[in-house]
This record gives structure tokens, sequence and C-alpha cells, in this order.
């Protein structure tokens, strides 16, 4: 059960990457983000490509090496990081964002809701990896 949570978490993760390639249309950044310097609009440009490349990344290696997260050391340290990577993600939507950029707005309130689970199920999956008594775990099974 453990294993399908982190192919499914892989497939979501490489679905949230390849998502970031419509905000600029959505967001429309070409009008935008014009007020700003070139250095911040570049910025901006940047580190988006670099937060999909990495969120693709995570969701590969969840698809490609699920076993070894759970079973191994190094893999159960690498859940602990990502696991804290999406929990203060999950704060960063809570405290961060303004209200008023879903308030009143039915298709982003759906959309605030949904990653506030995306990002809970994340961290507290990871963690749980990371956590997990296993020797006690396996043995219940």
């Amino acid at each position: 059960m453990l294993l399908l949570q982190l192919e499914l978490a892989g497939w979501l993760l490489v679905a949230l990457a390849l998502a970031h390639v419509i905000f600029p249309r959505y967001f429309d950044w070409e009008n935008e983000l014009r007020p700003l310097s070139l250095i911040n609009r570049q910025m901006m440009q940047v580190h988006t490509f670099f937060i999909a490349l990495t969120v693709g990344l995570m969701g590969v290696l969840c698809l490609v090496a699920a076993e070894e997260l759970v079973t191994t050391l190094l893999g159960r340290l690498i859940c602990l990081g990502l696991g804290v990577f999406w929990l203060v993600r999950l704060g960063v939507q809570l405290l961060w964002y303004s209200p008023a950029l879903w308030r009143g707005k039915p298709f982003e309130t759906v959309m605030h809701v949904v990653f506030i689970g995306l990002w809970s199920w994340l961290g507290g999956l990871f963690c749980f990896i990371y956590f997990a008594d296993w020797d006690t775990f396996c043995s219940m099974g």
C-alpha cells in the first residue's frame, strides 16, 4: 500500500511539474511581468523552470525508486527531506498567500483546498516513511 502511495505521489508530482508549462499563459505573464526589470522578469521565469524541474525529479524518484525510499536509510533520509519540503510548502499555502486571492472565487477556492490537501498528504506520506518503526510496521502484516 505504501509503495502504491509513492507511485501515486510520483505521478502527481510529474503532472504538477508539467502543469508549470501553462503558467505563463494562464497567469498572463507577458503583460503581468512587463513592468518588472529584465532581471526580475527572467528570475521569475528561471525560478519557475527550476521549481518544475525539482518537482518533476521528485516524482521520477518516487516512480523509479519507491522501494529504496522505504527500505534504505538513505531513502528514508531523502523522505525526511521531502516531507519537510512539502510541510513547509503547506505552511506557505496557509500563512503566506492572502485569502483575497481565493475567497469568493469558486475555482481558486477549490484549488486552494486541493493544494492544502495535496501538500498535507505529501508531507505526511514522506514523514511517515521516515518516522515509522519499520520492524513493528512490517511485522503487523
